[in-house]
């Protein structure tokens, strides 16, 4: 439906190749309307922070099979294991799990059995969140249809926002992921704001 880490590279591609000129835009998506905000320095994009929307908790919002309501710190059964999940759309679904240590986790192992698992009949994202104050936290991800991932942009939303319905941290909280850190806030009018950095690595031709 949508990736919040493209939408930060397009926005800083489309201003440093001239292809718009306002410092903030609007981009549509699958998932509804993000609004990316340039910030400049010297000419250059140094940062993007993006509007993602409000996030989605209700349960057939997400969507996961059961009863109605919000799914926070809920059991779910894998393989024969008992998990504490929290459950976030943000225009994609997303399971969160919370673990003392993110290193000690295998996405490999554990992240097809979660996204594949039949409460979730549009599949789902998987993040596995370590929390290292009221303001940080660690994530790994193993992303819908993917595999691992080095980040994601929805993702780091979605942990953000879960971390906060759990009571772990504020409402603004850097994630850190394996490619680097996101900042995520999530204000008062419901709406969840991603910062971070967009770099273009390299260039090329593509014959179509």
């Amino acid at each position: 439906e949508m990736c919040g880490n493209a939408i930060r590279c397009a926005a800083k591609y489309l201003f440093e190749h001239d292809l718009v000129i306002k410092e903030k835009i609007r981009v549509e998506t699958l998932a509804g309307i993000r609004i990316p905000e340039l910030i400049i320095e010297n000419g250059r994009v140094t940062l993007v922070r993006v509007d993602m929307g409000e996030p989605r908790l209700e349960r057939a919002d997400v969507p996961m099979l059961g009863a109605p309501g919000r799914v926070v710190n809920e059991e779910l059964d894998v393989d024969g294991g008992a998990y504490r999940i929290t459950a976030v759309s943000m225009g994609n679904p997303h399971c969160i799990i919370f673990v003392p240590d993110v290193e000690a986790v295998s996405p490999a192992r554990l992240g097809p059995r979660f996204e594949t698992h039949p409460a979730f009949p549009r599949k789902t994202n998987v993040e596995f969140v370590q929390v290292l104050n009221r303001s940080e936290v660690n994530m790994r991800v193993w992303e819908r249809g993917a595999g691992i991932t080095m980040a994601c942009g929805t993702g780091a939303c979605a942990a953000g926002v879960a971390s906060a319905l759990n009571g772990y941290t504020g409402r603004l909280v850097s994630v850190h992921l394996s490619a680097g850190a996101l900042l995520i806030e999530w204000v008062g009018d419901n709406h969840v704001y991603m910062t971070g950095p967009a770099e273009e690595v390299f260039s090329g031709e593509y014959p179509f």
